[in-house]
């Protein structure tokens, strides 16, 4: 249960409202190629609209590092959000100084105004008493709604609650209760399937998951670490030669665990590999187990397996389909999935093979988890580059929670306390 007090348990009417929003979102050519952070703020910002208040927006685009960057501007944002609303979106090209308060200043109940991207001052992330004064001089009431920053401490996150009245807006509630839920109580099995390039930034969330969970696979250039470590040639693969010992570690932790109540911890049997990156390089499946593995539907242009040996020139860029398909098996048998970190090199599709010749293993566990075999269960993308990828295949509602914070979302499942919460009144 969430015990901080949202916009749902004080009067607002009437008021002006700062409002953190993440709205980080991908652009190219000045615009927007992914709207899904903007969207999923909706709910706060009507309900905030709903009660009559004056509303500012703040957010922050990228890493300006401190200095003012066009391409970074949150204008495309501001266009975006008056198109979403259907109602005027005023912008600012600054977030602190006399034009913005001259622009609050002329703002009328219900009206909306974005500010300027937050990091242009280097104050910011600084975590600056004084921004966070000019900032909060502003409105009469602060609501965090940025899930993918509350857990960084900055002006826009643990900053001006020291100076107004925080709460929670409807997106950062619904994240941490949800993620919590299943992280404390799971339809079991369990499976949790986590990738991504090191095991250093994934240490937490994957010795939390040996102890609470069923099922762990392992992808991602992390798996290549893990290979490493017990003793395969990754030759040419993206692999951290210092996180080996953590690797054993986990490894050990995993097999302790095994020896006394059911639990797999799954890393690659197989893979597919290449000389390069790039949808062009010829690709071919290497099997370490040696075991004859079957044509598959997603793997219908591979030749077979053809040795259990990655060449010197190759690397490591997916797991291989017997791999994918034991995954895609325990998928079948669970009740709860959490997904984070694609479990190969999802950017080479193209437009004319959407799924691109190194991202086979992750769509099949994404059709896995949509229930494309069968059973499905209840889903929980969990950030990162596993949400770019079910956003550019366009099956982001096919699951029952996609998180809108990467680093957020592993900090609450390993248990961390989020400064931007903690920061906020308490019910």
């Amino acid at each position: 249960m969430f015990t901080k007090k949202t916009i749902k348990d004080i009067d607002l009417q009437g008021k002006i409202v700062l409002l953190r929003a993440d709205y980080n979102v991908p652009l190219a050519g000045g615009k927007i190629t992914d709207d899904y952070r903007i969207q999923q703020s909706l709910p706060t910002v009507q309900y905030l609209l709903d009660q009559n208040v004056k509303l500012i927006i703040c957010s922050h685009l990228g890493r300006p590092a401190g200095k003012v960057d066009p391409s970074l501007s949150l204008f495309p944002v501001a266009k975006k959000l008056q198109q979403l609303l259907d109602r005027p979106v005023e912008f600012v090209p600054d977030c602190i100084g006399e034009r913005v308060q001259k622009a609050v200043g002329s703002l009328k109940p219900g009206g909306v105004l974005l500010l300027e991207n937050v990091r242009f001052h280097p104050e910011e992330e600084a975590d600056d008493a004084d921004f966070a004064k000019q900032l909060a001089s502003l409105a009469d009431v602060f609501v965090q709604d940025a899930f993918g920053v509350v857990h960084h401490a900055a002006v826009s996150v643990s900053g001006l609650p020291k100076y107004l009245p925080a709460v929670a807006g409807l997106l950062l509630e619904k994240e941490v209760d949800t993620i919590t839920t299943v992280m404390q109580k799971p339809q079991r099995p369990l499976t949790a399937i986590i990738g991504g390039a090191k095991i250093a930034d994934k240490i937490d969330i994957l010795q939390k998951f040996i102890d609470i969970a069923d099922f762990v696979a392992i992808g991602g250039a992390m798996a290549n670490t893990f290979l490493a470590a017990d003793g395969v040639d990754v030759a040419a693969s993206l692999y951290d030669k210092a996180d080996i010992p953590l690797a054993r570690e986990v490894m050990a932790k995993a097999k302790a665990k095994s020896r006394t109540q059911p639990f797999v911890f799954a890393v690659p049997r197989d893979a597919v590999v290449a000389h390069k990156v790039d949808k062009t390089a010829p690709t071919r499946i290497v099997d370490w187990t040696a075991n004859v593995v079957a044509e598959i539907e997603h793997y219908p242009k591979r030749p077979p397996v053809v040795s259990s040996r990655v060449e010197p020139h190759e690397m490591i860029l997916d797991i291989g389909p017997f791999s994918a398909s034991f995954i895609a098996g325990a998928i079948q048998l669970s009740g709860t999935v959490v997904w984070n970190g694609a479990v190969g090199v999802t950017e080479t599709s193209s437009l004319g093979d959407p799924i691109g010749p190194t991202a086979h293993g992750t769509e099949l566990i994404m059709e896995a988890m949509l229930g494309e075999f069968g059973h499905r269960p209840y889903t929980l993308i969990g950030g990162g580059d596993t949400v770019g990828y079910v956003e550019g295949r366009k099956m982001v509602s096919g699951f029952d929670h996609v998180s809108t914070g990467g680093g957020a979302s592993l900090e609450l499942m390993a248990g961390r306390k989020l400064p931007g919460v903690e920061a906020l009144q308490d019910k």
